[in-house]
């Protein structure tokens, strides 16, 4: 799983944008549902938090929420706890650098968006979704976004078009994506994401965005 550090780190806002199509619409789709299902005091615990643009979209939208930002890349990390600091939005989150091994926390609602299709299917990503259900309340939400595995011959053909034609991805950038769809990710059928929620305690995804190969899914925390 790659950790994001240096310049990866410096460009990934930048570049991100021009990699998922419907990105903006992922999150704001992913907003209005923690809005309507969230008390106004929730906490929200974000798996690969990355810089924190997540966080500070979240944290405009709502005065009362409480962040845990977890992400295994300190250089990741630090731009987002500067980008707190910077925000006045630090004492209302807690960093957490590496795995969430224990429950640790008690979050109200888990994000978990654009990272599970980086970790490989021999047992890490089922660790990774037990981990996230220690550390959320019996109930709580998960919304889990995603690379998923291509419904069709030319769905990857079609992200690799739209993403140069419309998000202004460069060739560099297309031939980086040709090799990380074959050797950097791990994307699963819908079917096996059925089998890796049920395994680790969680009920069943319901879909709730789809773009192009990426597909998000609201999961409930088993009781």
């Amino acid at each position: 799983m790659p950790t994001f550090t240096g310049d990866e780190a410096l460009s990934y806002d930048k570049r991100i944008g021009k990699l998922v199509p419907g990105y903006e619409l992922l999150h704001h789709t992913t907003t209005a549902q923690l809005s309507v299902t969230l008390d106004q005091d929730a906490t929200i615990l974000v798996i690969g938090a990355g810089t924190g643009k997540d966080i500070i979209e979240l944290a405009k939208h709502n005065a009362g929420w409480q962040f845990i930002a977890q992400d295994i890349s300190a250089d990741m990390l630090t731009i987002a706890d500067q980008n707190f600091t910077n925000l006045g939005l630090s004492d209302r989150v807690t960093i957490h650098l590496g795995p969430i091994k224990e429950a640790t926390y008690q979050a109200d609602a888990a994000l978990c968006l654009l990272v599970l299709h980086f970790v490989k299917d021999n047992g890490d990503k089922a660790e990774l979704l037990k981990q996230i259900g220690l550390n959320l309340r019996a109930g709580g939400q998960l919304f889990l976004a995603d690379l998923m595995q291509p419904d069709t011959d030319f769905e990857r053909a079609a992200q690799l078009h739209y993403c140069q034609k419309e998000l202004g991805l460069t060739d560099v950038g297309a031939q980086t994506m040709r090799h990380h769809f074959q050797e950097a990710f791990y994307p699963v059928s819908g079917a096996r994401l059925h089998e890796l929620t049920s395994l680790t305690g969680f009920c069943s995804p319901t879909l709730y965005f789809k773009a192009l190969g990426f597909s998000a899914h609201a999961i409930a925390k088993g009781q």
